[in-house]
């Protein structure tokens, strides 16, 4: 009986696993973009999430980010990192104050069985009454095996996230956004 005990205890925490995406990196090329605008005393105010939003991965757990923070928060925190390291963000004295809604998240990681896929779209609100709307369709492989293809799913939510900032500091309205009212 306490063999049985054991192993089903075992197997019940070892059932589900929670897949974490890696901490935010910067991204070169964001980081050159942002340079280029030339703008500084930016702050990142706060970002809401979608309606709804199922992490739940094959049933074999969930994915969440680092750090315990919300996804819309991740996606704050990116925001403002690049805007730190390009020199550009204040937020004791900002000429404006960027927030943001993640309207929509998204995720499979079985796409064609063997593929995945996150769909993310943005809007960023200024405070000088400005928005820019962007979004990201981001294809990776992710395996046969729930495991891997769960945790192939988490990773691929950084390059996601880069590629979301990329587009949202190229868009022709983000210096828009920029500007002081």
């Amino acid at each position: 009986m306490k063999k049985i005990t054991i192993a089903l205890s075992v197997l019940a925490l070892s059932a589900c696993s929670t897949y974490m995406p890696q901490r935010y990196n910067i991204s070169a090329d964001n980081n050159v973009a942002l340079k280029a605008i030339g703008v500084g005393n930016i702050n990142v105010g706060s970002f809401k999430g979608p309606t709804s939003f199922d992490n739940a991965c094959r049933g074999a757990g969930p994915i969440a980010p680092p750090d315990n923070m919300s996804f819309e928060a991740y996606v704050q925190k990116a925001l403002a990192d690049e805007l730190k390291v390009a020199g550009m963000f204040d937020d004791k004295t900002p000429k404006v104050t960027l927030s943001g809604v993640v309207e929509q998240l998204s995720f499979s990681s079985s796409r064609g069985l063997t593929g995945g896929e996150w769909n993310i779209s943005l809007r960023v609100n200024s405070s000088n009454g400005k928005s820019s709307f962007v979004s990201e369709h981001y294809e990776f492989n992710s395996g046969f095996i729930a495991d891997t293809a769960c945790k192939q799913t988490a990773e691929a939510y950084l390059p996601t996230i880069q590629n979301l900032i990329g587009k949202l500091i190229n868009a022709p309205e983000f210096k828009s956004l920029l500007a002081p009212i």
